[in-house]
């Protein structure tokens, strides 16, 4: 099994911020957004990834690169604490840079030679998970039973108007169609909302560039080959067990910072404290 993480879009809903530092390394407290994510992936498993970004994120690449002269200096000062916390992953990891922006369908097609012999996860740094079981390893799991593509869904999300809605088979298990946004509650087919991680069968790739050669302009998603999947039969959804963060917008960046800091007791404290102030 292995990862990619869609990592190359301008994150406009964060500017002026993300005119120059990635929306993917701000921070939850002390640790960039993108680090859950690699940490999800190890802790299921996956070593070899694939990070899509793009000629404007130059420091998302460094960060995982390694830091000498912190290295250096930790060491001199006997700081193994501080040098634990620099301690490059261990993982095998790809870069590839998107040269355009031309929507995730195009990005994913991006990665075909290096992951088209594999079953694969794809994550988006706006939805980070905290719970027992890594989200990842919840979809492997179900990969492992059935062999299909799994989406990940939240049950009856508040704003569920907001995701794509998936329609179900008769067994409530197999996924026929997805609905992006729906524009009523009573036009939503069901209850279940997709978030941002997905495990996909290498044959995506065949619906991918199939839907791409047809593509007559514009930004170019992955929901085209998804659904060919879906006609097929080969597409089940796992209901995420866990917390989901959706750091995707300020609203839920903000909520996803007090979230996170009110599982440390120190922090929490300080948030009761300055709430009283509100």
């Amino acid at each position: 099994m292995k990862g990619l993480i869609l990592a190359a879009g301008y994150g406009t809903r964060f500017l002026p911020a993300s005119k120059t530092v990635p929306k993917e390394l701000f921070p939850l407290i002390d640790k960039p957004a993108i680090a859950f994510l690699i940490e999800e992936f190890a802790a299921s498993g996956i070593r070899d990834i694939v990070l899509i970004t793009s000629r404007r994120k130059k420091s998302l690449e460094d960060y995982f690169d390694r830091e000498i002269e912190l290295e250096t200096l930790f060491k001199s000062e006997g700081a193994e604490e501080k040098l634990l916390k620099i301690k490059p992953y261990d993982i095998n990891l790809t870069v590839i840079r998107q040269q355009e922006m031309n929507g995730t369908g195009h990005a994913m097609l991006q990665a075909r030679s290096v992951l088209q012999d594999s079953a694969f996860i794809t994550a988006y740094p706006d939805d980070l998970h905290f719970g027992k079981i890594p989200l990842s390893r919840q979809l492997i799991d179900v990969y492992n039973e059935t062999g299909c593509t799994v989406l990940s869904t939240l049950h009856d999300p508040p704003e569920l108007l907001r995701y794509g809605v998936l329609a179900l088979a008769d067994d409530g298990f197999h996924v026929t169609d997805i609905v992006e946004k729906p524009v009523s509650l009573e036009a939503a087919p069901s209850r279940e909302g997709s978030i941002g991680r997905f495990l996909y069968t290498p044959d995506i790739f065949e619906y991918l560039q199939e839907g791409w050669d047809k593509h007559s302009g514009g930004e170019y998603y992955h929901v085209y080959a998804l659904k060919k999947l879906m006609e097929k039969n080969l597409v089940v959804h796992k209901k995420v067990e866990g917390l989901r963060l959706d750091t995707g917008a300020p609203e839920g960046y903000l909520r996803a910072i007090l979230t996170y800091a009110a599982m440390d007791p120190d922090l929490r404290k300080i948030i009761l404290e300055e709430a009283s102030y509100l």
